[in-house]
């Protein structure tokens, strides 16, 4: 039989050691779209278009969504294109904050744009 560790003479091996949990940054979803509307204070209406595919049928269809986003500073125009990303809810409709603005809008006719609030 084989002798305890200790009274052998020898000490025993450290445990290993488990690798230390890192800290990731939570991956937040992105969502790129259109600024349709400036008309509230600190607040942006961003027209988001995904395409996914149809189940059954194998055609790519489109969808848009229409999603209020906190812009703090009113840095975003009508007809910019916008990134957002998930916030805490700061309204009944408004959870998406302003990350940046990608591109500005060139002079784009915003009533073009389907969904928009404006009048042409």
């Amino acid at each position: 039989m084989a002798e305890p560790l200790e009274q052998a003479g020898q000490t025993q091996p450290p445990p290993p050691e488990a690798p230390a949990p890192q800290a990731q940054a939570p991956r937040l979803t992105r969502r790129v779209g259109v600024v349709s509307s400036t008309k509230g204070d600190k607040t942006i209406r961003v027209i988001v278009t995904s395409t996914y595919r149809h189940p059954r049928y194998g055609k790519y269809l489109r969808r848009q969504t229409k999603v209020a986003v906190h812009d703090p500073r009113n840095a975003a125009k009508l007809g910019d294109v916008v990134e957002t990303v998930p916030c805490r809810r700061m309204s009944k409709t408004k959870s998406w904050r302003l990350l940046r603005v990608l591109r500005p809008g060139e002079g784009e006719d915003v009533a073009a744009i389907p969904g928009s609030e404006v009048k042409a």
